[in-house]
């Protein structure tokens, strides 16, 4: 690890100036992913800005919406009254995630930013375009069992990684606004153009700009609080990243469906979201075959690697469960 500066402002204005000049410095609040990329060489900062003492923890209710800072910890999120009476759908998925420690450690503005957990990336005897661009992807004629099957229309990825996130995927179920502060200024950013696919620059997680700091999310208040069912399959119960997961919310009223939202996780560079089902479903009454329909026509862009072709039934077969409990119905 080579030495590093370590600074800590007092305002958000001040963090911006900090990074804004130097492309190698980073944030750290938690530290959850961070610290693993440095002791392993995958990162290496030149100024490390602990930005914990800022004021971006509040969680509240403004108008039609929840808004929650970018240091709110996942844990505290997770157990906040106003979140789960208004966003079930978001504590569900941050239960699901990682350990009781690491939710107690990592922010929400971080859980937006952890890198992926792909062994390529890792292992920095082996080629990845996501940590070295141009070196190639070890994942594309190697052992990609865990990787995607969702991919840019008509063009090649340079990366093959899944984004590792199941908070993500509930925010994107949501139609979220992620609000971010940098050297231009404040903008708010709809959480589905938030993170990129790996097309040209495959190094490149998320739209964020030099010196550009998360400062809140913002989840709108809407009608998916009795309906809603975050469904994750991985390797083991325990601790382990999804191998496939669904986030489903629907809108029900007169045993019919009016609204539908749909996101999976595990498939794909970013949290994928299905933009078809709330026309294919509005105004039906659910049923497993109306929710076999919906899923199987999903599965129709998706690709099978060497190694994961499984998952174009778990990805179908889940998204039938998450729907199914979602309605209400067995």
């Amino acid at each position: 690890m080579r030495p590093f500066q370590y600074l800590r402002p007092k305002t958000v204005p001040e963090a911006i100036s900090m990074a804004a000049d130097d492309p190698e410095a980073r944030y750290i609040a938690g530290g959850t992913n961070l610290v693993d990329l440095m002791k392993r060489g995958i990162v290496s900062p030149t100024k490390l800005i602990d930005i914990n003492h800022l004021p971006l923890k509040k969680i509240e209710h403004r108008y039609d919406r929840l808004r929650i800072g970018a240091l709110a910890l996942n844990s505290d999120v997770a157990r906040h009254k106003g979140v789960m009476a208004r966003q079930p759908l978001l504590v569900q998925a941050l239960l699901a995630g990682a350990s009781g420690q690491l939710r107690n450690m990592a922010t929400v503005g971080g859980n937006l930013l952890q890198r992926t957990r792909c062994s390529y990336f890792y292992d920095l005897a082996l080629p990845c375009n996501k940590r070295k661009p141009g070196s190639g992807c070890g994942a594309e004629g190697g052992v990609n069992r865990t990787h995607a099957i969702f991919f840019p229309v008509d063009e090649k990825p340079a990366c093959l990684a899944v984004h590792p996130s199941d908070m993500c995927v509930a925010l994107t179920a949501l139609d979220t606004v992620v609000v971010v502060t940098g050297p231009g200024g404040e903008r708010r950013v709809q959480m589905r153009d938030f993170h990129l696919l790996s097309t040209q620059r495959p190094e490149l997680d998320t739209i964020l700009g030099p010196g550009e700091l998360v400062t809140a999310i913002e989840v709108l208040d809407n009608a998916f609080v009795r309906h809603s069912h975050y469904l994750k399959v991985r390797d083991r119960a325990s601790y382990a990243f999804a191998l496939v997961s669904v986030a489903a919310a629907l809108q029900m009223d007169g045993g019919r469906i009016w609204d539908a939202r749909l996101a999976l996780g595990g498939v794909a560079h970013k949290p994928w979201r299905y933009w078809a089902i709330d026309l294919m479903l509005r105004g039906q009454a659910p049923s497993e075959k109306l929710f076999r329909d919906v899923a199987e026509h999903e599965m129709k862009s998706a690709k099978a690697l060497e190694d994961n072709a499984y998952k174009i039934r778990l990805t179908s077969n889940a998204m039938v469960a998450a729907l199914k409990t979602a309605a209400g119905i067995s």
